[in-house]
């Protein structure tokens, strides 16, 4: 079995495969798990030799406690080993097919994934439910379209599942199907059923219409809208990483806090970043949308997780990444700018009751001196002679240099 920094360092190569490669590549790792502890228990065993321990030891006259798992686990372990008998048996003994694990993955959830014809078909006929959800609202449906396993589509269609179920990022089986004939059997069976785009449209605003309703009942009964639910989340942590602009803005206009975390320390812009994938149409897509909500009503792009993660150091979608960016820098150009004009601010503050007064001061003594030197050269004008010869008459630039001139404030007009 792979060491822990082994996986951890072909993360990067897997979250650039296929949906196809990544299952292939989970079904190897899988087998080689398997085989690493089939050898184990080997050894384990040969250690021992030829003693052998009795199935059950008593001790103070009671026999041995043996460890028991719970009818999910051991179902679900049996379906995974394609073990059709002892899943028959389980069932007759009981058991409900539609016991899931803590994911709420089901026994038919997991033999869809495995493409395992006649363990669905039995499950089935002990009466699974073919649209059983798991906790990311994936149907059978989904794991066989996915994967590609036309037969089991066909099958599942057959039995009824639900070729409009979304699941929490907002999918349909068909759009996650990448095989050109299962998709084909997928449109088929749609356009047999009478599925327009209106209905897929209507289809896909369910989910946020649901939780709308879940707000304004709670709005109503004065709930706490910050109220961690599972893993810490808040109402506001599930719209964000839904997409659900919509819910998100009710939220807001009803104070749900920004700034409230989860067990990862993440705010709600975290779970937007890291869980929103932006529409493939040329529009930019509802999780664009989202991340300018919570910008505009103050969410903090600098906001760091547990693990020192900032919403952009967990955004993958390239198109809610560029406008993380753009967000990021415009918010850090206003801040600069706020912080030069309070600067400025400041400045004019500290000068502005001294400086008023000087220039009044100074204003009103250069104008006293240039009236009493214009009377003084009219009294000599007066009392000249007349000139003998004419001058010419000055220019209105010659008249504007002279009276700057005499607007200088002189040393002595200072001393005042």
């Amino acid at each position: 079995m792979a060491e822990h920094l082994e996986l951890l360092a072909e993360m990067p190569m897997v979250g650039r495969m296929s949906t196809q490669e990544r299952l292939k590549h989970a079904q190897k790792r899988r087998a080689q798990q398997v085989k690493m502890w089939a050898q184990a228990e080997k050894e384990a065993q040969s250690k021992k030799g030829h003693r052998e321990r009795p199935t059950k030891e008593v001790v103070s006259g009671q026999p041995r406690k043996q460890v028991l798992f719970p009818p999910s686990i051991t179902l679900l372990e049996a379906a995974s080993r394609n073990d059709l008998e002892e899943v028959r048996q389980f069932l007759e003994s009981g058991v409900s097919p539609d016991l899931a694990n803590e994911d709420g993955l089901t026994a038919l959830h997991q033999s869809c994934i495995d493409d395992f014809r006649e363990m669905v078909q039995q499950l089935l006929e002990a009466g699974a439910k073919v649209n059983a959800c798991d906790s990311e609202c994936w149907t059978p449906l989904h794991a066989a379209a996915t994967c590609g396993h036309l037969h089991l589509v066909e099958l599942l269609i057959a039995r009824g599942a639900d070729l409009l179920a979304v699941n929490t990022d907002g999918n349909m089986p068909y759009d996650l199907c990448e095989d050109e004939q299962t998709l084909d059997c997928l449109e088929t069976a749609m356009a047999n059923r009478g599925i327009t785009q209106d209905s897929i449209e209507s289809a896909r605003a369910l989910p946020e219409l649901h939780m709308l309703d879940d707000i304004r009942s709670l709005l109503q009964v004065g709930a706490d809208l910050d109220a961690p639910q599972d893993h810490g989340a808040t109402l506001l942590h599930i719209a964000a990483a839904s997409g659900f602009s919509e819910a998100a803005a009710l939220l807001l206009e009803h104070g749900a806090s920004l700034s409230a975390r989860d067990l990862d320390g993440w705010e709600a812009l975290h779970a937007a970043a890291y869980w929103g994938q932006s529409s493939e149409a040329p529009a930019p897509g509802p999780q664009v949308h989202l991340v300018e909500l919570l910008v505009a009503h103050g969410a903090d792009l600098n906001a760091k997780s547990l693990t020192d993660e900032t919403p952009l150091d967990l955004c993958v979608d390239e198109e809610v990444r560029a406008k993380l960016l753009e967000l990021k820098h415009k918010h850090d150009a206003l801040q600069k700018a706020q912080g030069r004009q309070r600067s400025l601010l400041r400045r004019r503050t500290s000068s502005a009751g001294s400086r008023g007064k000087v220039v009044r001061r100074v204003s009103l003594t250069q104008r006293t001196s240039l009236y009493r030197k214009e009377h003084a050269q009219e009294a000599i004008v007066w009392q000249q002679p007349p000139p003998t010869s004419p001058e010419p008459e000055p220019t209105e630039e010659d008249e504007d240099r002279q009276t700057d001139a005499e607007l200088r404030p002189s040393p002595e007009v200072v001393d005042l």
